[in-house]
């Protein structure tokens, strides 16, 4: 059976929490509320007219992560990290699918979640998206669970991260999702070691099964990747250094019927001013599609973004020693010309306390450029 019983495995926590010594459990985490403004210009009808009218949804999400670590003794570690969210709004109620798309996300071969409630404007769900062993011992270094295979290297787009794809739009997961997979790694010295990986699944075919070898050279850190990816072979590689006083990172993933490439350039000003630029090249985007590619592409290590080139830029400056503000833009010149603008301010109010404001507006060049939606999010954490 894929799915496991979420009620088991909070038993098997709560049955550690009593154990004699009690400096080898850790308990971490934070709790969420985030307030969310959604408005679509001319994109849902009126009741009574059938015509298109501008709407606007308010909704909210409450947000608690548990992350507990048992270390078991000097070489071995359990880690069981669980999701807790509380969806609850008009979007939600306009959309009847969403506790499903919400359950299906994330989640790998096992099926480690529970949809607690489903009600048309209110949604509990709750997931454990780290839950894994790991033995230590020497150069030796082997994972079995679900975790976080971190194969990327480039601050956007990771080509190499075959596990676990992620979108930058999707800011409020900080962590990424996790892989149900057995990780072997050997590290032949202090910036070099070799790693295996194969991801559970019903049958070997439909496997990811890879292999990475990480070295340094001239001042650079490479690394190489090789592996089956599903049906299909796949290799490529990445690197990162320096030029000049500017970080300089690359990778590129070599698939069947694909290709994806990305290059970035960072830099931090001495005022504390940091600047960050890339450029995406994705065999398997369109060069026709519309801004909603942006909203309904199929995420995957493959197909990072819905269009076959992106241009990202990116400008972080300290307002005060507690404030920073930011703006990131992500253009692709593609038939539509699709621009992303994610501008955002964090505030750090007191120790674990935090306040982040933040915005995501889509722009296409059709009607000059006005924007069909438009999103504004208040976070409000607490960490733990």
């Amino acid at each position: 059976m894929k799915r496991f019983g979420i009620v088991a495995l909070m038993l098997l926590l709560a049955g550690a929490g009593f154990s004699q010594e009690e400096k080898k459990i850790q308990l971490r985490g934070y709790v969420k509320n985030m307030q969310t403004l959604l408005f679509f210009n001319d994109a849902f009808p009126n009741v009574s007219t059938g015509q298109l009218r501008d709407t606007f949804f308010q909704d909210n999400l409450l947000h608690n992560r548990l992350n507990f670590t048992w270390f078991a003794n000097k070489h071995l570690t359990v880690k069981t990290e669980i999701r807790n969210r509380i969806f609850y709004g008009e979007w939600i109620k306009a959309n009847p699918g969403f506790a499903a798309q919400v359950s299906d996300a994330n989640n790998d071969y096992f099926d480690l979640s529970v949809l607690v409630l489903d009600r048309p404007a209110f949604v509990v769900h709750s997931m454990v998206d780290r839950l894994y062993l790991e033995y230590v011992f020497d150069k030796w270094e082997i994972r079995v669970g679900r975790q976080r295979i971190n194969w990327g290297i480039g601050n956007v787009w990771n080509p190499n991260d075959l596990f676990n794809a992620f979108a930058f739009t999707d800011f409020d997961y900080e962590e990424r999702p996790g892989a149900d997979a057995l990780r072997v790694k050997y590290y032949t010295g202090f910036a070099s070691s070799i790693e295996g990986v194969v991801t559970a699944a019903s049958r070997l075919r439909e496997a990811t099964l890879a292999g990475l070898w990480r070295f340094n050279a001239s001042s650079y850190d490479f690394q190489l990747l090789l592996g089956r990816y599903g049906d299909e072979w796949v290799w490529g590689g990445g690197w990162a250094g320096n030029l000049g006083n500017a970080g300089f990172k690359g990778e590129f993933t070599h698939f069947k019927n694909a290709f994806a490439g990305t290059l970035g350039v960072d830099y931090t000003f001495s005022g504390g001013t940091y600047l960050n630029g890339g450029y995406l090249y994705n065999s398997s985007g369109s060069t026709r599609s519309d801004i909603s590619g942006l909203f309904g592409f199929e995420l995957s290590a493959r197909n990072l973004y819905p269009y076959r080139h992106a241009v990202f830029s990116q400008v972080t400056h300290p307002l005060h020693p507690l404030v920073n503000g930011f703006v990131a833009i992500i253009y692709s010149p593609v038939r539509v010309h699709p621009l992303f603008l994610n501008p955002g301010i964090t505030w750090s109010i007191a120790t674990n306390w935090d306040l982040d404001g933040i915005g995501q507006f889509v722009f296409q060049r059709q009607a000059g450029y006005q924007s069909p939606i438009q999103a504004l999010f208040l976070r409000f954490k607490y960490s733990f």
